[in-house]
């Protein structure tokens, strides 16, 4: 029987790049530093401050938001501000505040009823990791030449392109992120020690950096055999786009990044205005009709473990894509309609820091950009507003969380419909994504009850009960023979 965390169930994700999400600064920044202003162009790369005493200033933000996890990019010590050019794992970027300031964000989430995910980069470390460093001193001499795939001397570690590529194996190619020999058994010694140190230290589990580049099925049975020795409810998730059913036969990953869900999602709410030729790791973006959508979803959803699919990292951004609002071309509608289909599905739903309030931009480093606290006028208060809605639907109504699936086939096209259901609860979803006013029949009893939508939609006739659903809008409706509970800290 496959077993995952139970409290992932219950999470609402918040992703955060640490750089760009809150700058507290003081004293724990080394001196003498310049760091680019606040909500400085992301093009321009560099560091803007963002750090781990900044998250903690903003915890209460997210607590109102509804959020309940946290899973950051990479915090160790790094010379690249996304920090995946890892050269010290057992270190917190003195930027972001180094160890201290991890610990106090952990003590301070966990208060809060927070969990913190951390971002493992274990395929690949940088040119300054200390093993690496090593050969680049020693050359031939040295003896942690097996810690990597080295094919040809002398090392070419910078000057290095298409026609002359590194002559050892790393990252796409890049000179500066040389990858592991995960045979070797000082490495797998040192993965295994960075990921326990850090469960020790109090962080909630791992999300797994470009896993599959790892081809080795006993190195992540074993990572998960010592996670699960240390916290049982440790949640390991790997960074597959796409469906990833081997590695989620309870041996190995809890879940993964459910890139899947981020592009059906994408594609159905946003069929009006989508940038269909955008493509980011071949993520599929077309536009779908509602019977072959609600097909996908139910393949998707069938696909694995019902234990898994609970679980699953349902995201509709993240750092290594467009903003999902630029691929909607800044439709604002498909975006909440969207954040509505993910708040109420089965899997763990993540926000991208900033997507709630309608921040935009395109490919990577542009997705990146700071989050406005000094700019309150570029927050989107009604897609603010609209977004901790829904996410308190989903803590307040335990069907969204855990209900069965199942879709409604006999509805107007562009009528999207589906119910969520336990045996004491359940609850009906209805997205009207077109533009046209379309009625909805719901037959049987009466004793559903509006608890998202616009006063009025609802309307008795006899033995039904008939929707009215606007153009581009939706309702959400609940019945229950028991008593509703919010969720509290999990």
């Amino acid at each position: 029987m496959i077993e995952t965390p139970e409290w992932v169930k219950h999470a609402v994700f918040y992703q955060i790049f640490p750089d760009r999400f809150a700058r507290f600064g003081g004293d724990h920044l080394p001196a003498g530093i310049k760091l680019k202003p606040w909500g400085s162009c992301p093009g321009e790369q560099g560091y803007q401050g963002g750090d781990l005493y900044g998250i903690c200033d903003r915890l209460d933000y997210l607590v109102e938001l509804g959020v309940n996890a946290i899973y950051l990019n990479p915090i160790f010590s790094s010379a690249s501000n996304h920090r995946y050019h890892t050269y010290d794992y057992f270190e917190v970027d003195p930027l972001l505040g180094g160890n201290k300031a991890l610990r106090a964000l952990l003590d301070q989430a966990h208060v809060r009823g927070i969990k913190v995910v951390l971002d493992g980069v274990f395929n690949h470390a940088s040119r300054g990791f200390w093993a690496f460093h090593h050969i680049l001193e020693n050359g031939q001499d040295s003896p942690y030449l097996d810690w990597f795939l080295i094919d040809d001397w002398p090392l070419r570690p910078y000057h290095a392109d298409e026609s002359n590529p590194p002559n050892y194996q790393s990252w796409w190619g890049l000179p500066a992120l040389p990858k592991f020999n995960i045979q070797n058994p000082g490495v797998r010694k040192y993965i295994y020690d960075v990921a326990e140190y850090w469960l020790k230290f109090g962080i909630d589990g791992w999300r797994l950096d470009v896993p599959g580049e790892i081809d080795d099925d006993e190195f992540w049975r074993e990572f998960r055999r010592r996670v699960k020795a240390i916290n049982p409810n440790a949640y390991i998730c790997g960074e597959i786009w796409q469906r990833a059913t081997h590695w989620l036969q309870g041996d190995m990953f809890d879940a993964t990044m459910n890139y899947e869900f981020c592009s059906l999602t994408l594609s159905y709410f946003g069929y009006q205005a989508l940038r269909d030729d955008y493509h980011k790791n071949n993520l599929p973006l077309q536009s779908i009709d509602t019977n072959s959508f609600m097909a996908a979803i139910e393949d998707m959803v069938a696909a694995q473990d019902w234990q898994v699919t609970q679980v699953q990292f349902n995201l509709l951004g993240s750092h290594d894509m467009a903003r999902p609002l630029w691929i909607l071309r800044e439709d604002r509608y498909a975006l909440q309609q969207a954040f509505l289909f993910q708040m109420t599905m089965p899997g763990a739903p993540c926000i991208y820091y900033g997507d709630e309030i309608a921040m935009t931009g395109e490919d990577d480093p542009y997705c990146r950009g700071a989050y406005p606290w000094h700019q309150p006028e570029l927050v989107d208060q009604a897609m603010l507003d609209f977004v901790r809605s829904v996410v308190q639907l989903r803590h307040k109504y335990q069907p969204l969380r855990t209900g069965r699936l199942s879709f409604d086939r006999d509805l107007p096209e562009d009528v999207l419909g589906f119910r969520r259901e336990l045996p004491e609860q359940q609850v009906q979803v209805l997205i009207n994504r077109g533009k046209v006013p379309q009625a909805v029949k719901i037959d049987g009893d009466l004793n559903w009850h509006l608890v998202l939508g616009r006063k009025g939609q609802v309307q008795s006739h006899g033995r039904y009960l008939q929707v009215m659903l606007p153009p581009r809008r939706y309702a959400v409706l609940s019945r229950s023979t028991a008593p509703v509970a919010m969720v509290a800290g999990i």
